[in-house]
């Protein structure tokens, strides 16, 4: 049978303490100290059973000093010292230390595992923002090489800002890494001294408080990406010659796609919804539900921008769909359904098409609206094109075949149809 592991050793502290408290007679904790008038303690029935039988004085057992009788008093302070001692060196005792210390000791390891989970997090994200930047910053350097040699500047300019923020977004984790690797020595250093403490059960270590680490910070790719992924050259031209209007595709529309309410003007530019009901010839490819109309031009790969004039319109959608949407049922614009759009609701309240729909925080009612389709990297953007600010992005945009997409919608009340126009300048093509 395995021998029962005996206690650690007691502290020096501790020697010193029990010693004084050890009676000179039994060589054991006193039990009911009492005190000779010498100063010298003893246990009440060690010192009666010493001078039982003793006639006349009686000596102190240590300094062998003379009394004249039997007395002394119980000492109740060195009693209470006594307990305190014996209770700190019982089984019971040891026990509720050994569970403290491995509950601390747990409790330590699960901390030190979240913060090592959080750590490789950080340093993910990290390497996601470093290859994002680096990549962005290709894309950049690719748009600025078809520019002709002045516009230099303006590329190193823009690269700059990149650079700047991806530096913001590095701090931001590397502060919150660099607080969790802090609360990672703060822990390392608590379970040394638990660990110590393990092998001298005597008392519970002094720990240092454990440092909380606020939740890392999150890294919005789309957001960090979305101004690099406009069409850079045409922003740069744009801001060389802000007097003017211009956008880089001709579009019309195909007036054999337009529901039997929209009136198509005769050079195809511009599409308004009417009171009077058409009665086309009816094929495939017209709207039977929904006031929509395509242009007639499509889009299968490269990168092309076009822009929209809806003036002071309340409501109205525009965007790109899908080649194979329903036609003749009424659907909802969403791009599970095939349809990339941004929406206008009660001539203040901007939408993303998303299902459900999303709120967008527009400072100023855009005039004119640019819309950007980037068919290999499957993105649909849209802009205010009087400053290019961005709108709203589709990161997940088309595959296959798709359409510039629009729809004056139904005129409510006796408010004045609002045209919807497509805007031509002199061709500005982006280069793929």
């Amino acid at each position: 049978m395995a021998a029962a592991p005996t206690a650690p050793p007691p502290s020096p502290s501790k020697s010193s303490l029990r010693d004084d408290l050890t009676c000179a007679i039994c060589c054991d904790l006193f039990r009911e100290p009492v005190m000779l008038s010498c100063m010298h303690h003893f246990c009440k029935a060690c010192i009666s059973r010493y001078w039982r039988g003793t006639t006349g004085p009686v000596t102190c057992p240590q300094c062998r000093k003379e009394f004249r009788s039997k007395q002394f008093q119980t000492n109740y302070l060195v009693a209470a010292m006594v307990e305190k001692v014996r209770s700190s060196t019982s089984d019971t005792y040891i026990r509720n230390l050994e569970k403290r210390l491995s509950e601390s000791l747990e409790n330590h390891n699960s901390r030190k595992e979240d913060l090592l989970c959080s750590i490789r997090k950080d340093k993910d994200k990290m390497d996601i923002i470093k290859r994002v930047g680096a990549d962005l910053q290709e894309r950049v350097k690719g748009e600025f090489r078809a520019l002709h040699q002045i516009l230099q500047e303006e590329e190193t300019c823009l690269l700059d800002q990149l650079r700047r923020e991806q530096e913001e977004e590095l701090e931001k984790v590397q502060h919150h890494l660099q607080a969790a690797e802090s609360a990672m020595r703060e822990l390392e250093n608590n379970i040394k001294l638990l660990q110590q403490s393990n092998n001298s059960l005597t008392e519970f270590p002094q720990l240092s408080p454990c440092v909380e680490v606020n939740i890392a910070p999150d890294f919005n790719i789309s957001a960090f990406s979305s101004k690099y992924f406009a069409p850079l050259q045409y922003v740069t031209w744009r801001k060389m010659f802000n007097s003017l209007k211009p956008g880089p595709a001709s579009l019309t529309f195909d007036a054999d796609t337009a529901h039997p309410s929209i009136h198509v003007s005769r050079d195809k530019t511009v599409a308004v919804e009417c009171d009077v009901m058409t009665q086309p010839t009816s094929n495939s490819k017209r709207f039977l539900q929904c006031v929509n109309i395509l242009a007639a031009q499509s889009f299968q790969s490269g990168r092309h921008y076009w822009e929209v004039e809806v003036g002071s319109s309340p409501k109205w959608d525009l965007g790109v769909a899908s080649e194979t949407v329903d036609r003749h049922a009424r659907i909802k614009l969403s791009p599970e359904n095939g349809y990339w759009t941004l929406r206008l609701r009660n001539g203040e309240q901007y939408w993303a098409g998303t299902q459900p729909w999303s709120r967008l925080q527009v400072a100023s009612s855009p005039q004119r609206i640019g819309v950007y389709l980037d068919c290999d990297e499957r993105k649909v953007a849209f802009y205010d094109a009087d400053d290019m600010s961005l709108l709203c992005l589709f990161s997940k945009g088309p595959r296959g075949k798709v359409f510039p997409f629009f729809s004056p919608c139904i005129t409510e009340g006796r408010q004045k149809p609002h045209p919807m126009k497509l805007l031509h300048y002199p061709s500005v093509v982006l280069s793929g």
